[in-house]
């Protein structure tokens, strides 16, 4: 084995090894629902199960806000009216979830963007193998979040700095060098995937590399909050709800720096990941299994049934995040990023509620999302694959844009085929497969034209141009 390869395995063994021991306590104890709702048992269902080739299947969840369509396609009975019989798996962490389907414990689950990407790349840090997405599961719902230390230092909410990056800038790399180097630690819960992008993507957007300020580490969603408390990390970029969680007046050792949206409105968080063999073999079961995950994610959508949704997955069997405290709302944690009551917290006593009710993005877009007629948030757009392809490139963790990038997104991204499936259901798509993200949804206001992503990615400035380790926690 040579050198790269076993850093390679060294770095991926590791990562579902300290997953399964990080939070192996915050899920002992707690298993996933194993009994039909009488709303489920009392939906008809439109699919006969013998005609399905699996129609018993097991499909993995993260215990996140996340899990809220596949929490509702159980309760629901959603996946009853596709003819399937699913036992839901409650997963410790993403590298879980993503192994599972590789593996085979799991027919399906939902992966972190870029995971599918990657692992047809080959880029280091990611599981190579034929793995697939079928949908987008959600866009949004995701936020970064710093530590009390940071706040006093003087870094605050990026809404504070009016679009300032350079200001940020200063205060952000002004921290980092005044912390120690075993301190200066920034966590995600997957390596090769968009939160690391994402953190990355900030740090050079604001004038500074990320391989010389601070180490990223891998940790999984519910040891986040405790990790930083005690001071094995500065900052996490995660899920919710395990950033509000974290702010004054919850568990007040952080406040919320931004959210995903901030960095790229629009931008695709959660994907179902399958196998391209489970496709081949299983084309009816699929299709049952995309139908009803898709009418799961219309029904989290709809504004009406948020509030429920929310308080449905603080049960211990999904997120497990009801709040201790006597007398306070049971969906306290899930409801902000659900409903859309955001609140990013500080130290000041200062309230910065953001009411938006596509925090988490289900299925209809918002208005200034929604330009391309039959565009939805479960649309597969191999256009985001290809920029996830640009990010690999940047940090190194391939040696060069793929040549072959259009084929590896085609072949990844299952687009045609939910075209497909959702045509069948009454659904309009768009036609294309790519499109232009124009410069005003991402933070930097730095456009990415699919047609020419090489010219995309050589236009940044900090990249790097050696594979980076990943320091495993």
């Amino acid at each position: 084995m040579n050198s790269l390869n076993r850093r390679r395995f060294l770095q991926q063994a590791g990562a579902s090894a300290a997953g399964l021991a990080l939070s192996s306590c915050a899920i002992k104890g707690v298993t996933a629902p194993d009994q039909l709702s009488a709303a489920a048992l009392a939906l008809e269902p439109v699919v006969d199960p013998r005609t399905l080739e699996k129609p018993n299947l097991t499909v993995g969840y993260v215990p996140v806000n996340d899990c809220a369509p596949f929490a509702i396609a159980w309760e629901k009975g959603f996946f009853r009216k596709y003819g399937l019989n699913v036992k839901l798996s409650r997963e410790a962490s993403w590298a879980n979830s993503r192994d599972g389907v590789i593996f085979g414990r799991l027919d399906a689950a939902p992966v972190v963007s870029g995971a599918v990407t990657n692992a047809r790349i080959g880029a280091e840090g990611a599981r190579h193998a034929p793995l697939c997405a079928a949908m987008t599961i959600h866009r949004h719902g995701n936020s970064m979040t710093m530590n009390k230390k940071m706040w006093n230092y003087g870094v605050r909410p990026w809404r504070d700095y009016n679009g300032n990056l350079e200001e940020f800038g200063k205060d952000f790399r002004g921290f980092f060098d005044s912390q120690p180097p075993e301190q200066r630690i920034w966590a995600v819960v997957l390596s090769s995937a968009i939160y690391e992008y994402f953190v990355r993507y900030l740090s050079a957007a604001a004038g500074v590399n990320p391989s010389d300020e601070f180490r990223v580490i891998i940790i999984p969603p519910p040891q986040m909050v405790n990790n930083v408390r005690i001071g094995a990390m500065q900052a996490y970029m995660v899920a919710e709800p395990w950033n509000t969680r974290a702010i004054t007046g919850n568990e007040g050792v952080g406040f919320t720096f931004a959210q995903g949206k901030e960095l790229w409105y629009g931008h695709p968080d959660r994907l179902l990941g399958v196998m391209e063999s489970f496709i081949k073999e299983n084309p009816k079961t699929y299709r049952s299994l995309v139908k009803a995950m898709i009418e799961a994610c219309q029904y989290c959508s709809d504004p009406k049934n948020r509030p429920e949704v929310a308080k449905l997955i603080t049960s211990p069997s999904y997120t497990g995040s009801k709040p201790k405290k006597k007398g306070a709302p049971v969906d306290k944690f899930t409801r902000p990023a659900i409903v859309g009551e955001y609140n990013y917290g500080g130290f000041d006593n200062q309230k910065r509620i953001d009411e938006d009710p596509y925090t988490t993005i289900f299925f209809d877009l918002p208005p200034k999302l929604a330009k391309i007629p039959g565009d939805h948030s479960t649309f597969l757009w191999q256009s985001e694959s290809i920029w996830l392809m640009t990010q690999a490139a940047r940090w190194g963790q391939i040696p060069e844009f793929p040549k072959d990038a259009e084929k590896k997104a085609r072949e990844g991204w299952k687009t045609d085929l939910y075209r497909e499936i959702a045509t069948e259901m009454g659904i309009q798509c768009p036609k294309d497969d790519y499109k232009v993200e124009p410069a005003e949804v991402f933070i930097d206001n730095k456009a990415f034209d699919p047609s020419d992503p090489v010219g995309y990615l050589k236009s940044f400035e900090i990249h790097a141009n050696s594979p980076k380790h990943f320091y495993l926690s």
